[in-house]
């Protein structure tokens, strides 16, 4: 079970990082898909997987949010004519164009896939 000072683990092979920079520079560790609430973005969860053992850890949106200073928008557009629909596809890691709420959710994304 993780304390208070511990960032994340691997419920598989048992590693824990203390510190989500850490985390970022293991290069065992590599982004891999997005799973949405598109609800409530921060609940979604980054899919990041383990080279070390081949397991997949998510962590929540909310723990990279600060990675984006940029504007988040207050509108919705998934499911519209102009959505690309990446927000559907956990694969899918590209950046929106749109002016969309889900936007900077992408855009933490970026800034998760150059440090790796």
């Amino acid at each position: 079970m993780l304390s208070d000072k511990e960032f994340t683990h691997c419920a598989k092979c048992e590693t824990f990082w203390n510190k989500r920079i850490d985390f970022l520079s293991d290069t065992a560790t590599e982004i891999v898909a997005y799973n949405p609430d598109i609800k409530y973005l921060e609940h979604g969860n980054f899919v990041f997987k383990h080279d070390t053992c081949g397991s997949n850890i998510e962590i929540q949106v909310v723990n990279f949010k600060d990675l984006y200073d940029g504007p988040i928008y207050k509108e919705r557009k998934t499911g519209t004519e102009n959505c690309p629909e990446y927000c559907l596809n956990s694969s899918e890691l590209r950046p929106c164009s749109e002016e969309c709420e889900c936007a900077y959710v992408r855009e933490i994304i970026q800034a998760l896939l150059s440090i790796y």
